[in-house]
């Protein structure tokens, strides 16, 4: 009986120690969110680490105001480091709460410091356990502390403009895990998205103003090298079949006038051929679209004038890919549409022998494209609105 009651305390005492609790575990109240990081350059070859923290005391009072506004939500510490490891280190001295990156929705290189190369500072995001690999990843037109500074008028705070921006996807989108494939791939090119602060009318406060898209901003080897305007940009969404909203507005040949168009569905395949030592890549377009506006005097439920503005909307999308293709192969002959990475795929003997000298066969690459366009839906009105109906044309 003795031994019974032995076995029975000794399960009790294990069983008391599985049970104790999370001995290591950080309450909620102890710990900093991290909602976006800027990283700048500093002087001494120094970076700059600035952090905008989210204050949970800001969401109690049901938005009480303070000097005449409502109460910021954010707070932004900076401190420079040799690194970002060492940064961190001296933002915490200056934060009483564990600084915490998994609620991180953004992060953001200043242009000088993109200039010098990025390498080293994505290793720390992407071998540190916290920060989030769908984290979106940008460059700012100047330092891109002050974005985090400003108070925006339609969010809580910048960091949530930011990443709705992306979400819309009226631009490029990189996460972190996109940006390290493009950094270890075949072209070693990259592409991120360019933001950059648009003042206000009303005001003159350098914390006030709305963070807007501008464009992109094209790496190699990890370090910037130039920028594309917002229609360059789309001409490489195009290519890498990233376009999921947009708006095109064309105008036909001897047609008086534009349309613009909503394209529901995009589609870009690559087909690589090497032919008698000849490189060529075939890009193949499909896209399908709504009419939104007609600015012609043209009725297009005729479908042979509706085949008119088919064809001009698939030479607007062929220009802008052309121009795109013209200025990476021969401005900045970086390869920011993966073309190294099909060539890899059909013909890696081939590939091999070249793959230490993609700069220079890059631009080589001859290009032909194929672009289908379809206007499925004209609209509710039959006719174009406004106009007198003895002037539209029929056919």
């Amino acid at each position: 009986m003795c031994g019974v009651v032995k076995r029975y305390f000794l399960l009790v005492a294990t069983c008391s120690l599985v049970l104790s609790g999370c001995w290591d575990r950080v309450e909620v109240n102890d710990v900093a969110i991290v909602t976006a990081a800027a990283i700048d350059k500093a002087e001494n070859k120094d970076i700059e680490l600035s952090i905008q923290v989210f204050i949970p005391r800001a969401l109690s009072g049901g938005g009480a105001m303070q000097g005449g506004g409502l109460k910021s939500m954010t707070l932004v510490r900076t401190a420079k480091g040799e690194n970002i490891a060492d940064a961190m280190s001296k933002i915490q001295m200056k934060i009483p709460r564990m600084i915490f990156w998994g609620h991180c929705k953004a992060y953001i290189y200043g242009e000088d410091l993109a200039k010098e190369g990025i390498k080293e500072l994505v290793d720390y995001l992407a071998r540190h356990p916290e920060p989030r690999n769908r984290a979106f990843m940008y460059v700012s037109k100047g330092k891109a502390v002050e974005l985090l500074k400003v108070t925006p008028d339609l969010e809580r705070y910048s960091a949530v403009v930011v990443h709705e921006l992306s979400g819309l996807h009226v631009g490029m989108e990189v996460t972190l895990v996109q940006l390290l494939k493009m950094l270890m791939s075949s072209s070693k090119a990259a592409i991120l998205p360019i933001i950059d602060l648009l003042p206000p009318e009303d005001s003159k406060s350098p914390l006030e103003g709305i963070p807007y898209l501008f464009g992109s901003a094209v790496f190699k080897e990890g370090k910037m090298i130039g920028q594309l305007t917002e229609r360059a940009t789309r001409g490489v969404m195009w290519v890498r079949n990233e376009i999921a909203s947009t708006t095109v507005t064309v105008k036909a040949k001897n047609v008086k006038g534009f349309v613009s168009l909503h394209p529901i569905r995009e589609t870009t395949k690559l087909f690589p051929v090497i032919e008698n030592g000849k490189w060529k890549m075939l890009v193949k377009v499909e896209t399908e679209g709504d009419l939104i506006q007609n600015g012609t005097n043209l009725n297009l439920v005729n479908p042979a004038l509706m085949h008119i503005m088919q064809v001009a909307l698939g030479k607007d999308i062929e220009a802008r890919i052309k121009g795109t293709l013209h200025q990476a192969q021969h401005e900045l002959k970086a390869d920011i549409f993966g073309f190294a990475t099909q060539f890899h795929r059909k013909y890696p003997k081939e590939f091999a022998q070249v793959k230490d000298r993609w700069e220079e066969v890059f631009p080589t690459i001859e290009v032909d494209m194929e672009v289908s366009a379809f206007i499925k839906r004209p609209g509710l009105a039959t006719i174009p609105a406004g106009i007198p109906e003895s002037e539209v044309k029929e056919k």
